[in-house]
């Protein structure tokens, strides 16, 4: 049989429907999913050492003989190996072997091994868990090159997933074609396809991998410039049909809140308003922290719209966030008497009353919808749409919007976004829109206390939330990963949510949340921590978007290394929105100086732009950062701060092939325009 990049992973040697079972877990299910899931890392392996004089903070390498008899035994639900090894220096360790029960009968005293991996220290003696076997040949032939760490999950080993991209790179090797002109990747430095696919690996050299990398990024804002030009529509254009009028009521509204508008939100609001009123189609990105006030505008722009005696529509990427404002915007409408009819339109909404909202909506009846991308279904028609607002906007694509856009002529747009990324970069993302700014946050906001803390600091953690749990409080703890992974030292949902129980009062509610769980479920837990019958929300960052708990007050964010800044940023954002004090504790795990520093940055300010920005200046060209995004902008391999030079490369060469060639025609081109259609084709460029 003639394998090519659809084929399934199930047609590969070893690899049946339980396997095949896990690999579907990582969203890997064809020959090129296989080749194309790259590693989150790289190590090298470190020269031989003595039990004794290893740094227990690193991974070591130590030849030595298995001095007792393997031993299996069951604590809990592991089933451990264990047996005493001694190194030529005569130093002792032990060794444990977890959910590997086979190994009983694979070793026995008197074998020799490079044992690799980290040492804890004991009272008594020195303990390894879970390290890799080598034999001695072997070890030595691999400290030549640099080895990829894959993320895994349970049951799948960073080996077997190895193994099996190896085998399937063989196969596939020859079909792999470029799909970008040589000489543009000739003039930009970088690898051909195949080359980089084989780079990132089994790479020679980290200076390899940084190129392979950088490739990476470009060729995903590539792609994501390409859709956003094609697609533009936000060139400056006068407008007759959708010019507003002035109405006195938006002031009054201004004069009747029980705060003042900040400068910052001022001056947006003017800029807004110069838009509305001056005929001009209002094409605009805010961009602000969380809790800067940006829907607040956004009310003020739906009122202006409504007043005008057109509809308005507010998209959100999430139910619990299209309810949230829903429910804000109704209570603002009985306390001010404000003249929106409003309908909220989701996925879950019933299609009895679905079908009359249509209605609704076509008829003029409501004058603002609130939703999700239900709002883009066919079946929504709107009787005279004079504004979109979309929140979270780099949670939808450019098509998204644009299908949104479309509903109406001459549509006002304002896209929201708590990303803080500096404005020469937001530029480029957004092409012509136009982009306002809030930097500050209303002044009666509490300034979160942060805290850069060690693993160390744990119990005393836990300590002080069960404080806050009594006071009525609720806490977040963030975990990088779902579940366990071989070969991984982070910490993940599934277990940390059981290992905390110990450290708090029974009465403690404890749930966890993560991004493979049905929406359904997500909703149902998400309104529960809001309903307060949460008291510990135990999370992936899918917290990040879509929640509003004022009463939470401390947010935890373990392996807080291994994240971006701005990440961690927006993180912090779900604390400090109500009126008490609150905290943020971000748990540096990697016990490094230069971590440390740069987390420490958070410490100093609670300001996004400053930290986008010194984020963008620590991570130095060459440098490979290892963070796990969670998906800035919607970008799977491309970060906007590591990979910012590839943003502007991408965006020049993008702006000279749409200005000479915008239909990508010409043999030369074949290939990308043949790219270019399995792109538009799959729905990936939906999602940012």
């Amino acid at each position: 049989m003639m394998m090519d990049f659809q084929t399934s992973i199930k047609e590969l040697k070893g690899i049946g429907d339980k396997n095949g079972a896990l690999f579907h877990k990582l969203n890997i299910d064809t020959l090129k999913d296989l080749i194309t899931y790259y590693p989150r890392a790289y190590e090298s392996y470190p020269a031989l050492s003595f039990a004794t004089h290893c740094d227990t903070e690193k991974k070591s390498a130590v030849y030595a003989t298995i001095k007792s008899e393997p031993a299996l035994v069951s604590v809990k639900r592991y089933q451990i190996v264990h047996f005493i090894a001694m190194d030529e220096n005569g130093g002792r360790f032990l060794v444990r072997i977890f959910n590997m029960p086979y190994m009983k009968k694979t070793l026995h005293a008197g074998q020799n091994f490079v044992f690799y991996g980290k040492f804890s220290a004991g009272k008594d003696q020195l303990t390894m868990d879970q390290p890799r076997l080598f034999k001695k040949e072997d070890y030595e032939s691999m400290q030549k090159g640099y080895f990829p760490i894959y993320q895994c999950t349970k049951g799948l080993s960073n080996d077997t997933i190895s193994k099996y991209i190896k085998q399937a790179y063989a196969i596939l090797e020859n079909q792999i074609i470029d799909s970008f002109p040589k000489e543009l990747m000739k003039r930009r430095g970088f690898p051909v396809y195949r080359d980089m696919i084989r780079i990132m690996h089994n790479p020679d050299s980290m200076e390899e991998v940084y190129w392979a990398k950088k490739r990476l990024a470009y060729e995903e804002f590539f792609f994501f410039l390409l859709s956003s030009k094609q697609n533009e529509s936000h060139q400056v254009y006068q407008t007759h049909i959708n010019c507003f009028k002035r109405y006195q009521e938006t002031d009054q509204l201004i004069e009747s809140l029980p705060f003042q508008l900040t400068d910052s939100q001022k001056k947006v609001w003017d800029e807004i308003q110069s838009d509305l009123y001056s005929g001009v189609v209002c094409n605009r990105l805010v961009q602000g922290d969380v809790g800067c006030g940006k829907t607040m505008i956004a009310i003020l722009a739906l009122y202006c719209c409504v007043l005008n005696h057109k509809q308005g529509a507010l998209m959100a990427p999430t139910e619990v966030l299209a309810v949230q404002h829903y429910q804000s915007i109704q209570e603002m409408c009985q306390k001010y008497n404000l003249p929106f009819q409003i309908a909220l339109l989701t996925g879950s909404v019933k299609a009895k009353e679905k079908k009359q909202i249509y209605e609704e909506i076509s008829n003029g009846t409501v004058n603002l919808v609130i939703g999700t991308h239900a709002l883009l279904e066919d079946a929504v028609r709107f009787h005279n749409l004079g504004l979109v607002v979309t929140d979270e906007q780099h949670r939808f694509g450019v098509r998204q919007r644009a299908v949104l856009n479309a509903k109406g002529k001459d549509v006002h747009t304002i896209v929201m976004s708590a990303t803080p990324i500096p404005r020469s970069l937001a530029m480029i993302l957004y092409g012509g829109l136009s982009v306002s700014t809030i930097p500050e946050l209303p002044a009666e906001r509490i300034p979160i206390k942060n805290a850069v803390v060690d693993i160390g600091y744990r119990k005393s953690a836990y300590h002080f939330m069960q404080q806050q749990i009594r006071e009525g409080r609720q806490i977040y703890i963030i975990c990088p990963m779902v579940e366990a992974g071989i070969s991984e030292n982070l910490e993940n949902v599934e277990e940390y949510a059981e290992k905390i129980k110990p450290y708090f009062e029974p009465n403690v509610r404890i749930a966890i949340l993560h991004g493979k769980m049905k929406g359904a479920n997500k909703n149902q837990i998400l309104n529960a921590f809001v309903g307060h019958e949460i008291d510990i929300l135990v999370s992936t960052t899918v917290v990040e978007v879509g929640i509003n708990v004022p009463n939470a007050t401390v947010m935890m964010i373990e392996n807080a290394d291994r994240f971006g800044l701005a990440t961690l940023h927006q993180l912090r954002g779900r604390v400090g929105r109500g009126n008490c004090q609150s905290y943020c504790i971000f748990v540096d795990s990697s016990s490094n100086d230069k971590s440390r520093k740069r987390l420490e940055i958070l410490g100093k300010t609670n300001d996004g732009f400053e930290i986008a920005n010194a984020d963008l200046k620590m991570r130095g060209p060459g440098e490979l950062s290892g963070t796990l995004q969670s998906g800035d902008a919607g970008f799977v391999y491309a970060d906007l701060y590591d990979d910012a030079d590839m943003l502007y490369l991408a965006n020049e060469d993008v702006s000279n092939l749409m200005s000479e060639n915008p239909l990508l025609e010409g043999e030369e081109l074949s290939n990308l325009r043949k790219r270019w259609n399995e792109v538009t084709e799959s729905g990936y460029l939906k999602t940012i």
